[in-house]
C-alpha cells in the first residue's frame, strides 16, 4: 500500500468547520478598512529575491534563514512572499501609483516563512493589512490605529492591548545603535547564540529578545527614546495626543522595535496576553524610505499587517455565535420522477432568491435515510417531493430546527413561503 501524501508541516488546510470562521474575520476587517477608503491590492505570489533582500534587509531572519526562495529554469532567484509591504511597494512603483498622489491600500493573502511551526506560527500564514502612501504626518498615523481598533470592536475583541514606540529617523537610530553596541559589548558573557550573532548586524533586535536570562541585561539597555531628533519628537508627541483625544489606551514601550529593517518613527502593536509566546496579533509601522529604497521617488508610508490566524484562535470560543455555511432548506426526492421535477424546481428557486443555501439531495435512496441526511446538514427545513406531490405539483415542507407542523403548498408558492419562513435570521428576500 503506498504512504497517504500528507500536507507540508506547518502548511495547514482549513476544514468546512473552520472557514465559516475565517470568513467572518475576513468580511468583518475588509469592511472596516473600505469604510476607511482604502482599496483592494492584490499581489503575486512569488517575486523576485531582491526585492525581499533590499527591503526587509539582508541581515535579518526572514532573509537569512525563513524565505521560501529557490532558482527557477532561467536562472532567476525567486521567493514566495514573507511579508505584503514590500508587494505593495513593488507594484505601485511599477504602476506609477505613487508619484505627487496619495494611496490608501489593503491586501490579503497567504506569506510563506521556513519556520519552526507552532500554535499561531506557521510556514504558511494569513494576513491582512493596509498601506498608506504619501502622507507624512501623524495624522495618518492615529487613523491607521484607530482603524485597528475599530476592527477589534467590530470583531467583539476587548482585551487587546496596543503598544507603541518610536524608532526616530535613520540618523537617530544611527546614533542609538552605537551607543547600544557600545553597551552590549561591555557584556559578553550575558549574549546568548543569536544575540552575539546579531550584536554588529542587527543589534535592535536583541532588545525584542524572548529570552529570560537576557531580560535584566535588555531592561538595562540605553533606550531609544532618549535619543530621537526634533522632528520625530514632535511626531511622537503629537500622535498620542491624538490617540488620547479618540480614547485609545496605550503603553510605550521601548523595546518594540520590529523585525524588519525598513521601519523608522511610529511603530506599534497589538499584543494579547492568551496566545502564549505569539500573543502579538497585529503589528505595523512607518516605512518612509522604503519606496526609494526599492526604486521609487521619495514617499512616506505608514502599514500593519493582521494575523488571521490568530485571531481566529482568540475568537474560536464564540465561534458557535457565528451565521454557519449550512442549508437553510433541503430538497428530498423519492423516486425516478421526482428528480426532474424536483431539479427544476430547485434552479428555480435559486434564480428568485439568490442568497438561499439550497443541498439537493443526490444519488436516492429511500425517503428516512434522506430524511436523514436533511437534519445532519443542518438545515432549518426540508422540502420533500414524493409521487403524492409530483402529481399534484405540490411540495412538503418540513422543519427540522422548530416544533412546527409540517405543511403542503403549490409549488409555484415555495418562494413565497421561504422568504416568510427564513428571511428573518438569513437575510433572504
Amino acid at each position: 500500500m503506498s504512504k497517504i501524501i500528507q500536507s507540508i508541516r506547518g502548511m495547514n488546510d482549513l476544514l468546512p468547520t473552520q472557514t465559516p470562521l475565517w470568513r467572518h474575520v475576513e468580511t468583518t476587517l475588509r469592511t472596516v478598512l473600505e469604510t476607511y477608503g482604502y482599496q483592494e491590492i492584490r499581489t503575486p505570489l512569488l517575486e523576485a529575491t531582491e526585492l525581499f533582500s533590499r527591503s526587509i534587509g539582508e541581515v535579518t531572519d526572514i532573509v537569512e534563514k525563513e524565505m521560501f526562495s529557490f532558482t527557477d529554469r532561467n536562472g532567476d532567484s525567486l521567493t514566495l512572499r514573507p511579508e505584503g509591504t514590500a508587494c505593495c511597494v513593488r507594484a505601485g512603483i511599477e504602476h506609477s501609483l505613487f508619484y505627487n498622489q496619495v494611496q490608501r491600500l489593503w491586501y490579503m493573502g497567504p506569506m510563506f516563512r521556513h519556520e519552526r511551526p507552532q500554535q499561531g506560527r506557521y510556514r504558511q500564514f494569513h494576513q491582512i493589512g493596509a498601506e498608506a502612501y504619501g502622507l507624512s504626518g501623524s495624522d495618518i498615523d492615529a487613523e491607521i490605529i484607530a482603524m485597528t481598533a475599530r476592527c477589534w470592536r467590530q470583531l467583539g475583541l476587548s482585551d487587546l492591548q496596543l503598544q507603541i514606540n518610536s524608532l526616530g529617523s535613520i540618523a537617530a537610530r544611527a546614533a542609538y545603535r552605537s551607543q547600544l553596541v557600545s553597551y552590549l559589548s561591555d557584556h559578553p558573557n550575558q549574549l546568548d547564540e543569536d544575540s552575539q550573532r546579531r550584536l554588529h548586524t542587527n543589534p535592535l533586535r536583541i532588545l525584542d529578545s524572548k529570552n529570560p536570562n537576557m531580560q535584566e541585561l535588555v531592561t538595562n539597555a540605553p533606550q531609544l527614546l532618549d535619543y530621537l531628533d526634533g522632528e520625530s519628537q514632535a511626531h511622537f508627541a503629537n500622535l498620542k495626543q491624538l490617540l488620547e483625544q479618540l480614547g485609545i489606551s496605550y503603553q510605550i514601550n521601548p523595546r518594540l522595535v520590529r523585525g524588519l529593517d525598513y521601519y523608522n518613527r511610529t511603530v506599534f502593536e497589538w499584543v494579547t496576553p492568551h496566545l502564549g509566546g505569539q500573543g502579538t496579533i497585529c503589528a505595523g509601522g512607518r516605512y518612509d524610505t522604503l519606496v526609494e529604497q526599492i526604486g521609487g521617488k521619495p514617499t512616506p508610508a505608514i502599514g500593519f499587517a493582521i494575523g488571521i490566524e490568530r485571531l481566529t484562535l482568540l475568537l474560536a470560543p464564540t465561534e458557535h455565535h457565528l451565521d454557519n455555511s449550512a442549508p437553510h432548506a433541503y430538497l428530498i426526492l423519492v423516486g425516478e420522477a421526482a428528480i426532474s421535477q424536483g431539479f427544476r424546481l430547485a434552479e428555480g428557486l435559486r434564480d428568485t432568491l439568490p442568497q438561499l443555501r439550497l443541498l439537493t439531495h443526490c444519488g436516492g435512496g429511500k425517503f428516512k435515510n434522506q430524511f436523514k441526511q436533511a437534519d445532519k446538514s443542518g438545515a432549518r427545513l426540508a422540502i420533500v417531493i414524493g409521487e403524492e406531490e409530483i402529481i399534484q405539483q405540490q411540495v412538503t415542507i418540513k422543519h427540522l430546527r422548530e416544533e412546527k407542523p409540517q405543511i403542503r403548498l403549490p409549488q409555484t408558492e415555495v418562494s413565497g413561503y421561504l422568504k416568510t419562513a427564513l428571511g428573518n435570521f438569513t437575510g433572504i428576500n
